[in-house]
């Protein structure tokens, strides 16, 4: 069997907040056996910080970013950090934030990737239980032009397949096929950076929305093209970040999920539906051991 894990020291991040624009300071810290991912939230005036557990009952909005709530209190942007954790099978950590929203950082997974794994992943003494699908579940908006969906696999996995249609011939059709293993998600997904239309920018700032965002942490697509002066990291960076979301998306259910997950058009939206739907049908699934693990083997060059 595979065993439980958390942090094995603090990881601490600072950067801004894509939405808010505000300066941010984030730490994830050792937790122990059964614990998840839990939030504690500073508050002005030396109040007790407010614990948001990171579970589906606690979206409060899906709209460009993923956002959990705590009573009167929210934080924004939680998919990046959420998807390295799962990236990476690090089961359990308190994650104390002083604003609320996470860092952007890049607007990719992998600046959390390098700290996470500087500060190493300890396992606990506990098996680590995975969510094994028995039957498809299916989530769906636009009378079925958007769909999300997982359906059983024959092998203990999680693969994905995901398809994205955009007008814009810079983004345009894309599919990428993944298995997911925290040496593909280094390798293959974690720097894909978020992404955004130009056009679309004012009318964000407007809404209050995207506030820090910029060349620096985000792929912005013009009319012409990319705006970015590098470039794309992947030809294909766009498909790619919308799995890293929703593996991020789908860590709120709490455990990892075997089967095939397809989508269609998707979006936080659907991601955060389809895991409270997971969790709502306990006969689809059954919980099993996850078999004993590899060592972890990462190319130094990607996470140095």
């Amino acid at each position: 069997m595979s065993f439980q894990t958390t942090v094995a020291s603090e990881a601490h991040f600072s950067g801004i907040g894509l939405h808010s624009g505000e300066q941010v300071n984030l730490s994830v810290r050792p937790a122990p056996v059964d614990h998840g991912i839990r939030f504690h939230v500073s508050r002005p005036g030396g109040a007790a910080p407010v614990v948001i557990p990171a579970t589906p009952d606690k979206v409060a909005a899906t709209a460009y970013a993923t956002s959990l709530r705590e009573g009167p209190v929210a934080l924004h942007t939680v998919e990046h950090l959420l998807s390295a954790l799962a990236g990476l099978g690090i089961d359990n950590a308190q994650i104390h934030v002083d604003a609320e929203e996470v860092p952007i950082m890049d607007g990719s997974a992998l600046p959390f990737i390098h700290g996470l794994l500087k500060a190493g992943i300890r396992p606990l003494a506990a098996p680590r239980m995975v969510i094994r699908i028995l039957e498809p579940i299916r989530v769906e908006e636009d009378g079925g032009g958007k769909w999300l969906e997982v359906t059983p696999l024959d092998t203990p996995e999680t693969v994905i397949d995901y398809h994205i249609e955009f007008a814009h011939e810079a983004v345009g059709t894309q599919r990428y096929r993944f298995a997911l293993s925290p040496e593909t998600f280094v390798g293959e997904l974690a720097a894909a950076r978020t992404f955004g239309f130009a056009r679309e920018v004012e009318a964000l700032r407007q809404a209050g929305l995207a506030l820090g965002g910029s060349l620096d942490n985000a792929v912005v697509i013009g009319d012409d093209g990319v705006l970015n002066p590098e470039g794309l990291r992947f030809v294909d960076e766009q498909v790619r970040h919308k799995i890293l979301d929703l593996i991020g998306d789908l860590a709120l259910v709490g455990r990892p999920v075997l089967g095939r997950i397809s989508a269609h058009r998707s979006g936080h939206g659907l991601h955060t539906r389809l895991a409270q739907a997971i969790l709502a049908r306990p006969e689809a699934w059954e919980l099993v051991d996850q078999p004993e693990a590899r060592p972890l083997v990462l190319d130094h060059a990607v996470v140095a």
